[in-house]
C-alpha cells in the first residue's frame, strides 16, 4: 500500500486511515491497543481522532479516545515518529455543555487551548494534522439539507481569526498541517483564499462523510478540492454499518439486528441521517448488488471509496480485530465499469439518502 500526499502539506499517509471514535465507548483500552497494533502491523500509518471522542458524545467519555491513543503511544517507544496523528477541535457545542460550556462559537483562543489539551492527552509534542471538526457558520451538516441565511451565526468567530490561531500553532511547532471537517465548498474556498492572502496555513484536507449512501461531495465539493489541491478524507464509508448487510433483515432495531451494532445500540444515531428509512432501504439495494456480483457488501462499499479519484484516504472505524482485517482485506478489490453503472443507477433512484 503506497502512501499519498495530503494536499500541499508534505504529510504522506496510507490511503486507509484508522478512525478511533469507538475507543472509550464500545472498545476498552486493551481492545483499542490490540486494534492499533494490528493496524500498524498491516501497514497503516494514519490515525484519526478528536477531542470530542468517544462517540456518541457524552460527558463521561469526553476526551477518552485521545487519552487511550496517548497511553498507547507511550507504551510503544519509537513508534510515534512513524505515524501521522490527526485530531480535531470541536466546533460550536450547543447541547454539549461539557465542551467549552456549550459555547455557540469557536474562537481563536478556544482553538489554541484545545490543541494544548489534545497534545497533553495524546502525550506527544506535535499534532501532524489539526482539524476544525465542524464550522462555526450555520451550514447544513450531520444530516441537515439546506442552507438558510436567516439562521446565520452572526456572532461566530471569523474564518480569518480561526486561521490566525491555527497559524500560531503551526509557528509554535505544535501542529504540522491543518484541515477542516464537515465543510462546504464555500468554506474551503474561503479558508484557502484567506490563507494565501495573509500568509496563513493552507488547509491540506477536508474530512467529510462519503459513501454509497452519501455522495454529496460529488455535487461540487470534489471540484473545489481538486482545483485547490485539498485532499478528501472520507469518513463513514460503511454508513454506520448499513453497507455491511448486518441490518438488512428487519432494520437496525428489528429481529436479527446485531446487539452490538451502533445503530442498534444508540438511538441518537437512528434519529440522524444513518437511521432514515430511505437510507436503510437504499443500503439493502447496494448490499444485494454486491452479493449478486460475488462480493460481500463490505467489500463493495469499501472498494467504492478506495478506488474513487475524489478520495485521498478512507477512514475506517472498527470495534474488533475481525472487522479491521475485513476492512483492510478489501484493499485491492476493483469494481468493473458495468458494476459502477449499476451503482450509479441505484443512486439515480435513491440519490443521497444519508446526506
Amino acid at each position: 500500500m503506497n502512501t499519498i500526499s495530503l494536499g500541499h502539506s508534505g504529510l504522506h499517509v496510507t490511503p486507509i486511515c484508522l478512525g478511533t471514535m469507538t475507543f472509550g465507548e464500545q472498545v476498552d483500552q486493551d481492545a483499542s491497543f490490540a486494534i492499533l497494533d494490528r493496524a500498524v502491523e498491516r501497514g497503516i500509518n494514519f490515525i484519526d481522532t478528536a477531542e470530542m471522542y468517544a462517540v456518541p458524545a457524552r460527558p463521561e467519555t469526553f476526551n477518552a479516545t485521545e487519552k487511550i491513543i496517548g497511553n498507547w503511544l507511550t507504551a510503544r517507544p519509537g513508534l510515534r515518529q512513524k505515524l501521522v496523528i490527526a485530531t480535531k477541535v470541536a466546533g460550536p457545542s450547543r447541547g454539549m455543555p461539557w465542551i467549552r460550556g456549550g459555547s455557540a462559537d469557536l474562537t481563536g483562543a478556544d482553538i489554541i487551548a484545545a490543541c494544548d489539551a489534545s497534545l497533553q492527552r495524546l502525550q506527544t509534542d506535535v499534532i501532524d494534522l489539526y482539524q476544525i471538526h465542524w464550522p462555526a457558520r450555520h451550514v447544513p451538516m450531520f444530516g441537515g439539507l439546506y442552507y438558510n441565511p436567516k439562521n446565520e451565526n452572526t456572532s461566530a468567530t471569523s474564518i480569518h481569526a480561526q486561521l490566525e490561531a491555527l497559524g500560531t500553532l503551526v509557528k509554535a511547532g505544535k501542529v504540522r498541517a491543518v484541515g477542516l471537517s464537515n465543510e462546504t465548498p464555500y468554506g474551503v474556498h474561503e479558508f484557502v483564499r484567506l490563507a494565501e492572502q495573509h500568509g496563513l496555513p493552507r488547509v491540506a484536507t477536508v474530512q467529510n462523510a462519503y459513501c454509497l449512501l452519501n455522495r454529496s461531495a460529488e455535487n461540487g465539493l470534489d471540484e473545489t478540492l481538486h482545483r485547490l489541491g485539498v485532499s478528501l478524507l472520507a469518513y463513514s464509508p460503511l454508513a454506520f454499518g448499513l453497507l455491511t448487510g448486518k441490518y438488512d433483515a428487519n432494520g437496525p432495531t428489528g429481529e436479527g439486528a446485531p446487539a452490538d451494532g451502533r445503530l442498534a445500540m444508540f438511538e441518537a444515531f437512528r434519529k440522524q441521517r444513518w437511521g432514515r428509512p430511505d437510507a436503510v432501504a437504499a443500503g439493502r439495494r447496494y448490499n444485494q448488488l454486491a452479493v449478486a456480483n460475488g462480493m460481500t457488501p463490505t467489500q463493495m462499499a469499501l472498494a467504492f471509496c478506495y478506488t474513487k479519484w475524489q478520495v485521498a484516504s478512507t477512514i475506517i472505524g472498527v470495534t474488533s480485530l475481525a472487522q479491521l482485517d475485513q476492512n483492510l482485506d478489501a484493499w485491492g478489490t476493483t469494481l468493473s465499469p458495468e458494476l459502477l453503472k449499476q451503482i450509479d443507477a441505484i443512486r439515480w433512484e435513491h440519490r443521497d439518502p444519508a446526506q
